[in-house]
């Protein structure tokens, strides 16, 4: 550990890990799936928490007809009846805007097939050192290290400079409704720290994600005589190769910050519909999928560079020259985002990480769509420095370590009050 003033020292000592862990055992039992109505009691039960550590709360329901109405809105993918907003502040001696915001997301995907979950995926479980269950690694773990550092801020009696803010939101794996509106209501900071699962890295920058809907028609046959047919399945076999081939010439020239991953800007069919009939040639199918922006990448030039794709696969071929496939884009849309290189915030947080007992975590890039783009967006120097593996998160047998939790609620204590300063 590096040299600690004594207010550093006395909110890192408030750090409870007892706190962290029933606090993550309890966060993980709501089962706030995007859309459901577990995602508005995890929104209410974080503002219960941060009113109790004397955070002034702001808590709205967010005007979803706006949201869908908005011309910058990032889109969503699953109907909402209602949404929270939550933002906790912290004051400060000085007053103003905060110095930091600290921003996290409580919903969390489905937990998929039961029966490749050892129990009960929203029944959190701990063992060898690991909270087990679904939202567990993205991201209540990093939501909760988030409290528990604004907890011992609080326990310790330390007063801040300039306020620290925290901003609870939803909505963020379907697009991110929740980091919009809340930045869209007029909350804002100097600086942003996302503490979604880095392994032990820093991460400054995330590939953009859009999806997709294709819309393969063929014409329908008797199975008995299939070649009297065209099936959409073989057609879209002849599409699906011609993105496997883009998307292998969009990983050329990948930035260093990707180290380690093979497919920064991958393309995934995640939703095939084909047919209506075992004995019918399926003359429509329709595929759902993700394609990847590269860091930088205007959305626009990316969905061209698709469409082109596309267009070009059913050009060279017989049947779809005379019947493109339709492209259409859907659900949320997630631009590339990145520090500046200029922020201080980078070493800033290094320094705090080690500082508060661990290795200096090496900058990296996330290959998947988060909320760092908005932030960037809006002008906040942003990046990521969360507990978990990424490579864990949408899987079965989601876990955190409780020791990565715990040693991210410091590091996380530490850049609040060096970016808010003590008074």
């Amino acid at each position: 550990m590096g040299d600690l003033t004594a207010a550093e020292a006395r909110v890192l000592d408030n750090i409870d890990e007892t706190w962290l862990v029933d606090r993550l055992r309890e966060f993980v039992a709501i089962p706030s799936v995007g859309g459901s109505d577990a995602e508005s009691e995890a929104q209410h039960v974080v503002a219960g928490w941060l009113d109790g550590m004397g955070a002034d709360v702001d808590a709205w329901p967010i005007d979803l007809l706006a949201a869908a109405a908005a011309d910058d809105a990032p889109g969503q993918e699953v109907s909402r009846q209602e949404a929270w907003g939550v933002v906790g502040t912290v004051a400060g001696r000085d007053g103003g805007e905060p110095a930091l915001v600290l921003s996290g997301h409580t919903d969390v995907v489905p937990a998929g097939a039961p029966t490749l979950w050892p129990a009960d995926p929203f029944t959190p479980r701990v063992t060898g050192g690991l909270l087990h269950g679904r939202g567990a690694c993205d991201m209540k773990g990093g939501v909760v290290a988030v409290l528990g550092a604004v907890r011992a801020v609080h326990t310790a009696g330390v007063r801040l400079v300039r306020p620290l803010a925290v901003h609870s939101v939803v909505g963020e794996e379907d697009g991110g409704l929740g980091a919009w509106a809340t930045l869209a209501r007029g909350h804002r900071g100097d600086a942003c720290v996302i503490p979604e699962p880095t392994a032990g890295t820093v991460m400054t920058a995330s590939a953009g994600a859009l999806t997709f809907r294709l819309t393969v028609i063929g014409m329908a046959a008797h199975g008995a005589m299939r070649d009297a047919g065209v099936s959409a399945i073989t057609l879209f076999e002849h599409v699906h190769a011609a993105l496997r081939d883009f998307e292998a010439q969009r990983q050329t020239g990948t930035e260093g910050r990707f180290v380690g991953t093979d497919l920064p800007y991958g393309i995934s069919i995640g939703l095939l519909r084909a047919g209506d009939w075992a004995s019918t040639v399926p003359d429509r199918l329709v595929a759902e999928g993700r394609y990847g922006v590269r860091v930088g990448e205007a959305v626009a030039e990316a969905q061209a560079e698709f469409e082109a794709t596309v267009a070009r696969a059913c050009a060279d071929h017989p049947w779809l020259a005379g019947h493109p496939v339709r492209v259409e884009w859907v659900g949320g849309s997630f631009a590339s985002g990145r520090l500046p290189q200029d922020s201080p915030l980078l070493s800033l947080v290094q320094q705090a990480a080690v500082d508060a007992g661990g290795p200096r975590p090496p900058e990296k890039a996330v290959s998947a769509g988060t909320d760092l783009r908005l932030y960037a967006a809006a002008g906040i120097p942003t990046l990521h420095l969360g507990p978990g593996d990424l490579r864990l998160a949408h899987a079965p047998r989601e876990n955190v370590p409780i020791a990565d939790v715990v040693h991210v609620a410091r590091a996380l204590a530490l850049t609040a009050l060096r970016t808010c300063g003590v008074a």
